[in-house]
């Protein structure tokens, strides 16, 4: 491969073993610092996919994650609370992991190789040309996230990726690529370190601009957000409070009556 593999390099710190408790945090904190800047360098390329989901979005099309290993679970993980958080469909961001759930918590093996298996994932939910595609690979060779990407593109699916190796094959795949170069991990490529860390703040920041661009957040506040718990009726209450200036009690009628603080507030009289 023509590229450099900087999630491959070795570490910069060596004789890790012969660290105390100490050395190791400060070591590990000081990497995890670089990760911010190397986010902020890939703004533009961020800022081009969200506007692309958006208007995806807007037509009734789907956001999809694809990933393999701690790639995909983080992908999994940004589709999956973003019902709970904004009120959407749990159909409107959908997360994909090689190897099924069960790669969720244990991993499956062989699973990131299958360069069919991503495709087939995608066309067992129906994928169209309304959809936007997201490959997520710290390496940006994953077979799995690749291929469907190729697939995604003959069929004129919007695609985009996040990787951490520029001119990786995910990013020459990708329409829309993301790359943030966080360079060599602590340990020798444990890429669910700095890459994962980086990939986790990526998605983060995608899927909220996402939302906000979408109109699931009023002022900074989730007034979409479903009310799953105590903790976040208390917190929908307060917000009714604070918005219509009403008593406590009152507020919490409203929001277990019209099930969310949007539809409380816009129900008062």
């Amino acid at each position: 491969m023509d590229f450099t593999k900087t999630t491959e390099q070795d570490s910069l710190y060596n004789h890790l073993e012969n660290m105390s408790a100490l050395e190791l945090i400060q070591n590990i904190n000081n990497e995890d610092k670089k990760v911010a800047f190397a986010v902020e360098k890939a703004t533009p390329q961020i800022e081009v996919l969200i506007n692309v989901i958006v208007e995806k979005l807007k037509i009734g099309g789907r956001l999809f994650y694809m990933g393999a290993g701690t790639s995909g679970r983080l992908g999994v993980l940004d589709a999956s609370e973003c019902p709970p958080t904004f009120g959407v469909d749990e159909n409107m961001v959908i997360g994909l992991i090689a190897g099924g759930d069960t790669a969720i918590r244990k991993a499956v093996e062989n699973a990131e190789d299958n360069d069919m298996q991503g495709w087939i994932d995608l066309l067992n939910h129906h994928v169209c040309k309304k959809d936007v595609v997201i490959g997520i690979a710290a390496s940006g060779t994953t077979p799995y996230v690749i291929a469907a990407l190729e697939n995604c593109n003959k069929n004129g699916i919007a695609t985009g990726c996040i990787t951490m190796n520029l001119e990786s094959p995910l990013h020459k795949v990708a329409q829309h690529p993301v790359v943030v170069t966080v360079g060599p991990e602590f340990v020798t490529g444990s890429s669910r370190m700095k890459a994962g860390t980086a990939q986790k703040m990526v998605l983060n920041i995608i899927s909220t601009s996402v939302m906000v661009l979408l109109g699931k957040v009023k002022g900074n506040k989730m007034v979409d957000m479903q009310l799953s718990n105590d903790k976040l009726v208390d917190r929908g209450t307060k917000m009714i409070v604070e918005e219509i200036n009403i008593d406590y009690n009152t507020a919490k009628e409203l929001l277990l009556k019209y099930g969310s603080v949007r539809n409380a507030i816009n129900n008062y009289k």
